[in-house]
């Protein structure tokens, strides 16, 4: 029996000593609780009852995220040692909690309160007393409301004199029982933590700003015509179409070339795309912008008239030299440089085309806030991902991470990295994917699309994208 103790006492201690991940909510106060517990019941020796399992519920009521209150109730189907008989054993009362790291995932806690201990004997009546009992305990919450919980108690009472009766002790003296669970504990309603601005120091990195207290926030960016749209993909094309200098006329040998845009959009009606005109960097930025808008233009106007493409489905846009893929210093860069890009607006399963030269996806996610953990509803979102590069060996992709702005800009920096990495992690230890075709990088609230003041905005800056380099060869 003193080695069942002692192992449960050393189980006990390592588990309050485990490390504990920061950032999860833990114990919210104003919240109740309710758990199923089972584990086992050892009698003190000299009552002469064998050990046996215990089942038992819990119903409690935290006040503060340290101080809360539990009832209890166990049972407990056992026999005497000493006869030929079966006892139902019952423990009742009610605990003080007091915890000690509540705002970690794993929160130890001591526990101390008043029970009564009830033995009903078969064929005797039923002998009942009171009995203090203290001990330890720990919750690992799985979410923010599910925990796993073990528990160790060490029930402390006096036992009267001369009763002959099985079950009970034949001389006066302090019994100690133990009782050694687990179990599974539900926390409900509640107060969550605040939001994240209470506890990061923003406030004092705002006075450093000389202006009054920002009230507005300036527009974001024009988003960039291959930022993916959730539920949709951006396929973009490079055309290598060769212009006569200085003009934005087609010419006839680079119709197939355009023709790859208009037969995949005649083969996918709902689809939209984005015509952008680049160039070198020979001559003025006033000349080169206005020379790439035309040429965009161009190819828009033989899609419309050559291919029957809705206009309402295509716009164009012109950015001169300012977006260059290659070395402006050389000829070859040169050449990569002048060129139009498809962007192309898509929703259809990516595994049954042919890849294109680049695909954005945007991940269909959401995370706890302030945390990086992968939730398991958003398995199958990551798994498009793996899906198609396993269709298309040879195509790498880079995650990127983006948040809102709440929090600090290094917190959201770190965060947004530390998310993109989870989803290269999964990729890669979950899916099979090669490391090698992975990176990750965390861009915080450097690139939101919409304004950070309301919910809808924020919750369209949180976002992961996937975005392939489709490497085949033709």
């Amino acid at each position: 029996m003193k080695k069942i103790n002692l192992v449960v006492c050393l189980i006990s201690l390592v588990i309050l000593s485990l490390p504990s991940p920061a950032m999860a909510e833990g114990i919210r106060p104003g919240s109740f609780t309710l758990s199923g517990i089972i584990g086992g019941y050892t009698f003190d020796g000299r009552q002469h009852i064998e050990t046996r399992p215990v089942y038992g519920v819990r119903g409690g009521y935290n006040f503060t995220k340290h101080w809360g209150v539990e009832g209890l109730f166990d049972y407990a189907r056992t026999e005497s040692t000493g006869a030929d008989q079966d006892i139902n054993f019952y423990r009742y009362g009610g605990e003080v909690l007091l915890h000690v790291f509540p705002d970690n995932k794993l929160v130890p806690y001591l526990a101390a309160g008043y029970v009564g201990l009830t033995r009903d004997p078969e064929g005797q009546h039923t002998v009942s007393k009171g009995a203090f009992d203290y001990g330890i305990g720990a919750k690992y919450f799985l979410t923010d409301d599910l925990a796993l919980r073990a528990d160790f108690r060490n029930m402390v009472f006096r036992e009267g004199a001369n009763v002959q009766r099985p079950g009970e002790y034949h001389d006066e003296g302090t019994g100690f029982n133990y009782e050694y669970t687990i179990g599974l504990a539900w926390q409900f309603g509640g107060k969550g933590p605040e939001p994240a601005v209470m506890a990061a120091p923003e406030p004092p990195l705002l006075q450093v700003v000389p202006t009054p207290p920002v009230e507005e926030e300036a527009p974001p960016a024009p988003v960039p015509a291959a930022e993916p749209t959730p539920g949709r993909y951006k396929y973009c094309i490079s055309l290598n179409l060769q212009f006569d200098i200085d003009k934005a006329l087609i010419r006839a040998e680079d119709h197939r070339e355009i023709a790859r845009v208009g037969e995949f959009m005649q083969r996918y009606p709902d689809t939209t795309a984005v015509i952008e005109g680049h160039t070198d960097n020979v001559g003025t930025d006033e000349h080169n912008l206005d020379l790439s808008r035309r040429r965009a233009e161009s190819v828009t106007n033989y899609l419309v008239d050559k291919f029957g493409i809705d206009r309402s489905r295509l716009s164009s846009t012109g950015y001169g030299f300012k977006h260059p893929v290659a070395d402006n210093g050389t000829e070859a860069g040169k050449q990569k440089n002048r060129r139009i890009d498809a962007i192309i607006d898509c929703a259809f399963d990516v595994t049954k085309i042919s890849p294109p030269e680049r695909l954005c996806m945007s991940l269909l996610m959401e995370f706890e806030t302030g945390r990086a953990e992968i939730q398991s509803q958003y398995h199958d979102e990551i798994a498009k991902v793996a899906e198609y590069m396993k269709r298309y060996p040879t195509t790498t992709a880079l995650i990127e991470g983006h948040t809102d702005n709440t929090g600090t800009a290094d917190f959201n920096q770190k965060l947004s990295q530390e998310r993109a990495e989870n989803v290269v992690n999964y990729l890669v230890e979950k899916l099979g994917i090669e490391r090698s075709r992975l990176s990750a990088k965390g861009y915080g609230a450097s690139r939101r699309l919409a304004y950070n003041t309301t919910a809808e905005g924020r919750k369209k800056n949180r976002r992961i994208n996937a975005i392939f380099d489709c490497v085949v060869k033709k």
